[in-house]
């Protein structure tokens, strides 16, 4: 007995208090502002939007659907990332309905191969804006899973795949007001750029462990 006590005594000697947990939510929709801000920021930077892109939300409230929905659906994931990092916080029903909203926002490009939201058009085009894509989702991949390995994920790969999705998705869907407008544009080279950043993403916080070890 008296040596249990001398162990329980030890190990308590150097504690010290643990700081609180930091509230995930405000985190995730930190993450995303900061991202769509810095997103929006590089376009910008680097060519003019589409002229009158914003004025066809007014006109076409279908564009305005998809728009908003994308926005919905992308910050519903990165939400979900950040939650699914804490042990015991995320429900499954948020998860499936994260990436239900995500489903939905494409599918409107897929019936757009059928009927547009917009008159397809090449005003706007941008060279690379696939590699733009990929390029601008890279910095908020990296800035979500620092934030995110500093909790537990329990299962980091889906984490990175969620955080990676959202990354992706976040140029994908500007592209709709900074280059043309065209379904079957947008689906090969903002969509599918924007998916291809989940496989790069993994890859990336694979290598970047939440142990803190590499």
């Amino acid at each position: 007995m008296n040596n249990r006590e001398s162990y329980i005594a030890e190990l308590s000697q150097n504690l010290v208090p643990v700081k609180r947990m930091p509230n995930v939510n405000l985190l995730g929709v930190i993450w995303f502002t900061v991202s769509v801000i810095y997103v929006i920021a590089q376009i910008h930077f680097y060519d003019p939007i589409r002229p009158g892109a914003f004025s066809q939300t007014i006109s076409s409230p279908r564009f305005l659907f998809e728009s908003l929905l994308g926005i919905v659906a992308i910050c519903w994931v990165g939400l979900q990332t950040f939650r699914d990092a804490v042990p015991g916080l995320q429900k499954h029903s948020f998860m499936i309905g994260g990436y239900l909203l995500i489903a939905i926002w494409l599918s409107q490009y897929v019936i757009g191969l059928i009927s547009p939201a917009l008159e397809p058009s090449t005003l706007g085009k941008r060279d690379f804006c696939q590699y733009e894509t990929m390029i601008y989702s890279l910095p908020p991949i990296c800035l979500g899973w620092f934030l995110i390995r500093r909790f537990y994920p329990l299962e980091p790969v889906r984490t990175a795949a969620s955080i990676s999705l959202a990354s992706g998705m976040i140029p994908a869907l500007y592209m709709q007001f900074a280059c043309m407008y065209d379904p079957s544009h947008i689906l090969m080279f903002h969509i599918a750029p924007g998916l291809l950043m989940v496989l790069v993403g993994v890859a990336i916080t694979w290598y970047w462990q939440p142990d803190g070890s590499k």
